[in-house]
């Protein structure tokens, strides 16, 4: 069995490439850039360096991608060369040498502008039947690959699965606004409500996803951690998100009082990971109250592998923007 991990320079891919390294298996790590996780330095958007790496591969773990804050120093040509072209590439790849499993990291972000609900209105309750309405350029990207792998499984029965992660990145907050009401430990510690992820639990689903991809077969699923609120709870989380949080979860107000931290005022949205749990069989180990009683017990939020691999940044070259 030989794994291909695509983006191995990645905050994801380096997680994977160091998870899969430590236990033994047959990894090949690619990008574009260089890394101590890259074994090949090459570019998904040609079909020869993929053709080329795709001798003996068994299973592929595709994280490779132009991310959002790409938006604003890659061009447009860019994030479908990459995004799109490259997936189809390795698609196309994966299937000419009849891999086990194709495993797509996606993201939460491709729902886009239905995320945003009226000033006012209920928060969104986010699962896998909420249409995507696409708002950029990366969203666009996304969601073409996420159908080229539904087309693809379709046309040549290679098992695939779409994994629609949310924020595990640990980078400032993208909405300078956010930034100048809490640090960025409060703010993350509060999207572990809604629309946060430990990295462990993301390497974990993507195990899963190899797994368990022949049954399944394909699916999209939304990897986030597991949010204690309900659907019922929209309505009242676009009002007073604080209250509903004292009512669903207890003893977080002591630690929040010590470390100055503030809940959040109202939610616009939150992430429902039941399918990943149910169909797919992933079990996250981190939640709000798990990722507090960690700070409370190490002083700091972030698993273990979070904490080794650091920010790694997004603007490694600027492009000229062509709007």
């Amino acid at each position: 069995m030989k794994i291909l991990v695509t983006g191995s320079a990645g905050h994801l891919g380096e997680a994977l490439m160091r998870t899969l390294r430590a236990e033994g298996a047959a990894v090949l790590g690619i990008d574009r850039l260089p890394s101590p996780y890259t074994d090949l330095v090459g570019d998904i958007a040609e079909p020869a360096f993929v053709r080329g790496v795709m001798s003996g591969v068994t299973q592929v773990l595709h994280t490779a991608t132009l991310h959002k804050p790409h938006v604003e120093t890659h061009t447009r040509q860019a994030f479908v060369d990459t995004n799109v072209v490259g997936t189809l590439n390795l698609l196309e790849g994966a299937a000419a040498v009849g891999v086990a499993a194709f495993v797509f990291t996606s993201t939460t972000s491709a729902f886009g502008a239905a995320l945003r609900p009226p000033p006012g209105a209920p928060a969104v309750w986010v699962d896998e039947t909420l249409a995507p309405v696409v708002r950029n350029i990366y969203g666009v990207t996304k969601t073409a690959a996420e159908d080229l792998c539904e087309l693809m499984h379709r046309q040549t029965k290679l098992p695939v699965v779409v994994l629609r992660t949310s924020r595990f990145f640990p980078e400032d907050d993208d909405d300078p606004s956010a930034r100048t009401l809490r640090s960025q430990e409060n703010i993350q510690a509060n999207e572990f409500l809604y629309r946060r992820v430990d990295i462990e639990d993301v390497v974990d689903a993507h195990r899963v996803a190899l797994r368990e991809a022949a049954r399944i077969g394909f699916g999209r699923f939304i990897v986030s951690a597991t949010t204690p609120f309900t659907r019922e709870d929209c309505p009242a989380l676009g009002r007073d998100a604080a209250a509903v949080l004292r009512h669903r979860v207890r003893g977080w107000e002591a630690l929040y009082a010590r470390h100055g931290w503030t809940p959040p005022e109202t939610l616009d949205r939150v992430y429902d990971n039941r399918a990943a749990r149910e169909v797919l069989g992933w079990q996250p180990k981190i939640d709000f109250a798990a990722a507090l009683a960690r700070l409370n017990a190490t002083g700091d939020l972030r698993s273990p592998l979070a904490q080794v691999i650091g920010k790694k940044g997004y603007h490694r070259k600027a492009q000229t923007i062509k709007r």
